[in-house]
């Protein structure tokens, strides 16, 4: 009974010495906070005196009551007087759960934004495109030249993209650009436009063939008017009527309009062959 009455004492000791409250002793990121005296309760051992009464002859053949002392070991409740350490979690730092042993679990004051992750004491680890102290403050990648645009760079919140200049569009890296392909209503516009241009030169070799027709005729009714003067004009320049006047003048006057008209053919011809060029091209 005394056996079992000294384990339970040592078990109540052990509990009140690695509470729950407070580590059993330091580690990683636990600090000491401050040291408890407490009086704790055992069991010792000690040498009792016993008594023992009996009887005796005296002087005088009498019967005297005496005691004989004799020694036992007793047990008895005792207190002794513990200085116990009490440990927290360093400044900044604290449990993971209740049941943790050490501290791992950092404590940032101020909230990690935009996907940042509290790494130490006040101090968080901010994913890419973003820095700060609490992941605060977007990247402008497009200030160096690690961004890789060819043309342009386009800062976003936590990333960036490349743009092209105009005309040109973004190739399939998402880096470099091209040139942008015409629209099919250029490509479809093109075909109306060289028919138009056929069309025209079509309308000039007819209006040219006209015209030449037309000084063909003028040429013939010019010999007709002539033939008369290649016969006058060498015998008798002197007696000129005015008629044959009248008849030369008009003659010039013919001859003025078919240089015109010479002209004319000439300007279409240059006017034709200006087309024809452009519709080859």
């Amino acid at each position: 009974m005394q056996r079992i009455s000294c384990l339970l004492t040592g078990f109540v000791f052990i509990l009140g010495v690695t509470g729950t409250e407070c580590f059993a002793r330091p580690g990683r990121r636990v600090c000491l906070s401050e040291v408890r005296h407490r009086a704790v309760p055992y069991v010792e051992s000690y040498v009792q005196p016993v008594y023992q009464p009996y009887l005796t002859t005296c002087q005088g053949h009498r019967l005297c009551s005496t005691y004989r002392t004799t020694y036992v070991v007793a047990y008895r409740q005792a207190f002794r007087r513990l200085s116990q350490p009490m440990y927290v979690c360093c400044p900044g730092w604290r449990r993971v759960n209740t049941h943790a042993v050490g501290c791992s679990k950092a404590i940032c004051r101020l909230p990690c934004q935009h996907g940042g992750s509290c790494s130490a004491p006040d101090r968080c680890t901010c994913p890419s495109g973003w820095m700060g102290k609490s992941c605060q403050t977007d990247v402008d990648e497009c200030t160096g030249r690690s961004h890789g645009c060819h043309q342009r760079c386009v800062n976003t919140p936590g990333s960036y993209r490349c743009a092209c200049q105009a005309g040109q569009r973004l190739s399939a890296d998402g880096k470099s650009c091209h040139a942008q392909d015409p629209p099919p209503e250029t490509q479809a516009s093109a075909t109306p436009a060289l028919n138009r241009s056929a069309g025209a030169s079509r309308e000039l070799r007819e209006d040219m063939q006209a015209l030449r027709s037309r000084v063909e005729v003028l040429e013939q009714k010019l010999q007709l008017v002539l033939a008369p003067f290649h016969n006058l004009l060498p015998s008798a320049v002197e007696d000129t009527s005015t008629d044959a006047s009248s008849l030369l003048l008009h003659t010039l006057r013919q001859l003025d309009r078919i240089d015109s008209l010479s002209e004319q053919i000439s300007f279409l011809e240059e006017r034709l062959e200006t087309c024809s060029c452009k519709t080859e091209h």
